[in-house]
């Protein structure tokens, strides 16, 4: 029989504390161990929080991590070196178009969109929401397009 844990850890740095620690060793596995895989495999999203699978095996006590990718809004604030998002406001960071086209991509995956094009105005909508331009214009403008 196989159970799945979903949790969102910060990248690089989950623990042992609560939640994850204690739902790892109650289905039997070793925290530690676990927790040093989850910290390998998101690394790279270092400073963004980012959803975890553990599917694990009960009586084998086998498990399979699945690292899934940040939210759209994580990666955009990530690539405008900022701590949080703006809201609506006028003066706020710029990113470049060619990053929300990467994102776009990356996230493809995970969107009902059927085209490059609607994927990439799915990410210029999050930029709207938490307030960021693209290549110092309002995406509205690039949505137009």
């Amino acid at each position: 029989m196989k159970t799945t844990v979903r949790i969102v850890v910060d990248g690089g740095k989950a623990t042992p504390a609560p939640p994850l620690g204690p739902q790892i060793t109650m289905l039997g596995l070793k925290a530690p161990e676990v927790i040093k895989k989850i910290n390998d495999q998101t690394k790279a999203y270092e400073g963004m929080k980012v959803p975890v699978e553990i599917e694990v095996d009960k009586q084998t006590k086998e498990y399979k991590l699945n690292v899934l990718m940040p939210s759209v809004s994580q990666l955009l604030i990530k690539e405008a070196k900022l701590e949080k998002g703006y809201g609506d406001r006028k003066e706020s960071a710029s990113v470049s178009f060619e990053a929300i086209k990467k994102i776009a991509l990356d996230h493809s995956k995970y969107s009902l969109a059927k085209d490059e094009k609607k994927l990439v105005n799915e990410v210029l909508g999050s930029c709207i929401s938490i307030g960021l331009k693209v290549d110092g214009k309002d995406p509205r403008e690039f949505i137009k397009r």
